[in-house]
């Protein structure tokens, strides 16, 4: 069974030895192996994806190994398998103001249109408290009073919920990079325009200064230090008539396009049609 091992921590020698050999030891199959080392900042950062002999060793075995690593390295040592469990996906869904994408993966959710639960919701604004309680969802706030996010509180919600998938639905925050790291290959992002021609925060405007008639969205995944190029796990587009006005484009966007170009990235990757290797998606054979 594929598994995948993230450790971050303050930067140090020998960090990743102990981890490396320890899964080489038991026989897995290592696949990729991506590190970090700021000296700058003194941060170390690791991610590891192996194929691990499940009929030997356990993943709760593995996983207490790492922990003990961890605890000896001064490391934040996770280990995750989606073979691990027979159960459906669980999310965690982040928001900020606009509740549409998150509907849209909550309606699909109900309608068995997405394998998957939706474990908790999180915003660093309260805008999307209804939707959650409106579904009987876990919510918690997690932003200050002028939205600035306890990234820490967010870290130790994923792990208390013991989600799969982080879902960035609209979330207008940046995520830390330790974060990012620490959940590797499991944050997928809602970009509201196309990528990579239209990054940033006001993509419908910048578009619509080049006077483009087509307009889209992009879901990809977060990689720490990298602009969505080669993880990005779907796009899709609308057009629109010459005369338009920004705010019709824009209401038409948020409202209709972006929740299905979510529903429909998140659907390829719990249905496992892609993963995301070598900061590539790969299409699964």
């Amino acid at each position: 069974m594929q598994v995948a091992i993230t450790a971050v921590g303050p930067d140090n020698r020998g960090l990743a030895d102990p981890i490396v050999h320890h899964v080489a030891g038991a026989g897995a199959n290592i696949h990729e192996i991506q590190m970090y080392d700021h000296d700058s900042e003194r941060l170390f950062a690791m991610y590891l994806r192996c194929e691990w002999p499940g009929d030997q060793n356990s993943i709760a075995e593995l996983r207490t190994r790492m922990l003990a690593i961890g605890a000896e390295k001064q490391l934040s040592i996770r280990t995750w398998s989606r073979d691990e469990h027979q159960r459906a996906c669980r999310l965690a869904i982040c928001t900020t103001y606009r509740p549409e994408p998150a509907l849209a993966v909550l309606r699909a959710i109900r309608d068995r249109r997405l394998n998957a639960t939706a474990a908790v919701m999180l915003g660093n604004r309260d805008a999307c408290r209804g939707v959650a309680e409106q579904f009987d969802i876990p919510w918690h706030c997690v932003g200050g009073p002028r939205g600035e996010p306890d990234d820490a509180r967010m870290v130790e919600l994923f792990d208390e919920y013991d989600v799969d998938y982080i879902l960035l639905a609209r979330y207008m925050r940046i995520l830390p990079a330790g974060t990012c790291w620490r959940f590797a290959g499991r944050i997928i992002n809602l970009h509201h325009g196309l990528l990579p021609p239209f990054p940033g925060f006001r993509p419908y405007e910048d578009a619509y200064q080049h006077r483009m008639l087509t307009y889209g969205a992009t879901v990809h995944f977060i990689v720490p230090e990298l602009d969505a190029g080669n993880q990005i796990i779907h796009q899709s587009t609308f057009t629109v008539f010459p005369g338009t006005t920004l705010e019709q484009i824009k209401r038409q966007g948020e409202s209709d396009h972006e929740p299905s170009c979510l529903v429909e990235g998140v659907r390829r990757v719990v249905e496992r049609e892609v993963e995301l290797h070598f900061h590539r998606v790969i299409r699964r054979t």
